[in-house]
């Protein structure tokens, strides 16, 4: 089942091309991987997708509602509606310092959704105990690590309930040391079929738990498909030329 289309995305800021006409589709269940060089466009794209960028022209529907269509905009109301659907984790966690982790948790649902506290404390409970951070509950970010932050911060995204986690190099701001923490989370949700957009460098990631590759360079997808498939077989010499590059 389809839950996302995007169709012929656009966005240039002046003479500059970010994005030449980006279309796939996402299914419900689905693990995208997006792959490619730094300013590939790649994190242009996943926040046009949450409206944190506005595009020039092309189409975003979610659940076959239109956020976007043909380059006009839905009403301001509508545009919450839909991306509400979508929860996003950051490179850099944006976890509010002031607030203890289970306050980071539950901020958003007790302004945004129309739920008992009961509920809210219950699922930030769960939450934390999914992620191995029970005991950091009280804890204010400060005294996390980044890979503790991280997890924190997917655990937020979860709290809302979303219909697809948007994920943009949710690593690449952490030792190495501390990204396996983050991916077993996230190799955790691929297996209870959360449906997820991942912009990563961690190529093991693609190869392992993505069901379908998609390689962006320079503005424009050049190819996708299964990863093994993309990955043992590209068809195309610029995708050859970065994972020549990124696989050594």
């Amino acid at each position: 089942m389809t839950i996302m289309e995007v169709s012929s995305l656009k966005k240039s800021y002046g003479k500059l091309d970010v994005l030449k006409q980006i279309t796939f589709d996402v299914n419900k269940n689905d693990v995208i991987a997006v792959i490619g060089p730094s300013g590939s466009g790649k994190s242009t794209m996943l926040r046009s997708l949450v409206h944190l960028e506005e595009i020039d022209g092309g189409t975003i529907s979610v659940s076959g509602n239109f956020l976007v269509r043909d380059g006009v905009y839905t009403k301001p109301q509508e545009i919450k509606q839909i991306t509400a659907k979508m929860g996003m984790v950051f490179q850099h966690f944006n976890l509010f310092p002031h607030l203890t982790v289970k306050e980071n948790l539950e901020l958003a649902p007790k302004m945004v959704k129309k739920e008992s506290s009961a509920e809210i404390k219950q699922r930030s409970t769960e939450l934390l105990e999914k992620i191995g951070l029970t005991d950091w509950a009280e804890a204010y970010p400060g005294k996390l690590s980044g890979g503790q932050k991280q997890r924190v911060a997917i655990a937020r995204a979860l709290m809302m309930n979303p219909d697809i986690l948007l994920f943009d190099e949710p690593t690449s701001a952490l030792d190495p040391e501390l990204t396996g923490e983050v991916l077993q989370v996230m190799k955790d949700l691929a297996q209870e079929h959360m449906t997820m957009i991942v912009v990563t460098h961690e190529m093991g990631f693609a190869k392992e738990v993505a069901n379908k590759v998609i390689f962006m360079d320079n503005g424009e997808i050049v190819e996708s498909g299964a990863p093994e498939e993309l990955f043992t077989n590209p068809q195309f010499e610029r995708t050859k030329a970065f994972l020549n590059r990124s696989l050594k």
